[in-house]
């Protein structure tokens, strides 16, 4: 954040109040080919990020498990299998839009015992204290405007000796990388989002967004003064995208 009146919104600077709907805005335009995009701009490689994070989520069987931002509900698809029928899946989204394409996911692919929906701001999760075994937030947090209060409330309704996670795009390590990476994000993936989704504007946010959010080593330190014990994070293709992990004890 900037100071108290104002924050980021990929580079420009927008009241704090207005940052909510203008990021609403961006998603309500590209829900429908969410998915295809994921695909096209990762050439793939985003289903092994999340299933790295899924591996490191350590889900076991009868947990309650909250995702944030679960957009299209990549994390809790997985979830919901590995809890089984005892255990339950919470999917949330700030965007109504978002939320409604991963509910349509879930019912397609059977997903319905166990899971539920509920549209949610990252920064006011309306659960109690100690509410869940495992939280996580995949590609959801550098839209949130207040991140630290965000990371205040997953440890807040975090289990004691459960773990949160954050898979988030990071910032890439080596000169040669970031400067390929650079040209990528502002030339090549505008250009993509106009193609698909006749909007190059919401995925030229996605680049600034990206150049905004905290380092690796900051996010860190972030959740450790959330409360987050034994906190690390692990690089994913260069740094260009990363896994940061916390427990509560």
């Amino acid at each position: 954040m900037t100071d108290k009146g104002t924050t980021h919104f990929g580079y420009e600077t927008v009241e704090t109040g207005k940052k909510v709907e203008r990021v609403r805005e961006v998603f309500d335009s590209v829900a429908t080919r969410y998915d295809l995009m994921n695909d096209l701009m990762s050439f793939g490689i985003h289903r092994l990020w999340k299933r790295f994070a899924v591996e490191l989520a350590d889900i076991r069987r009868g947990q309650a498990i909250l995702d944030l931002a679960s957009g299209t509900g990549d994390l809790a698809t997985h979830f919901a299998s590995l809890v089984g029928p005892e255990g339950l899946v919470v999917m949330t989204d700030i965007n109504a839009a978002m939320l409604e394409q991963g509910r349509m996911r879930m019912t397609d692919e059977g997903l319905v015992g166990n899971v539920a929906y509920t549209q949610v701001n990252a920064e006011n999760i309306p659960f109690p204290n100690n509410s869940f075994d495992g939280i996580t937030i995949a590609f959801g947090l550098r839209n949130v405007t207040d991140k630290q209060q965000a990371l205040n409330e997953m440890q807040r309704v975090l289990k004691p000796g459960g773990r949160a996670l954050v898979l988030e795009f990071s910032h890439p390590k080596g000169a040669p990388l970031k400067v390929a990476y650079d040209i990528y994000s502002f030339k090549l993936l505008p250009l993509i989002g106009k193609i698909v989704t006749k909007d190059a504007e919401s995925y030229r946010y996605l680049a600034e967004s990206i150049r905004m959010h905290p380092d690796q080593e900051t996010l860190k330190e972030m959740m450790e003064q959330a409360g987050l014990e034994r906190c690390d994070f692990h690089n994913l293709t260069g740094g260009i995208v990363a896994v940061h992990r916390g427990f509560k004890f």
